[in-house]
């Protein structure tokens, strides 16, 4: 595959989701930086890093396995972003 895992796109928008995780968690409180900034960030790394990782395995299996350590970091940041909007951390449209 051309670029190897930097050419697909569940990895391109990994990325960009990291981005814009690292953008709204700028504008969070800065009693939150060991809380929800770090947990979002952390969760948000995590998604681009396992597909990464999973690209570079020797099996299939192995490769499924770290997509599913990705998908359930996205489950992660989507229960955090929940958790910052019920709070009045960010708003509904972050």
């Amino acid at each position: 595959m051309e670029n190897g895992y930097k050419g697909l796109t569940a990895y391109k928008e990994a990325m960009s989701l990291a981005a814009t995780v690292y953008e709204v968690t700028k504008r969070m409180p800065r009693e939150e930086l060991y809380g929800l900034v770090s947990q979002l960030r952390r969760a948000a790394v995590s998604v681009p890093s396992n597909i990464a990782e999973g690209y570079g395995k020797s099996s299939t299996g192995e490769y499924l396995s770290a997509l599913g350590h990705a998908r359930g970091s996205l489950f992660e940041i989507e229960t955090q972003v929940e958790i910052a909007r019920s709070a009045g951390i960010i708003e509904p449209a972050d």
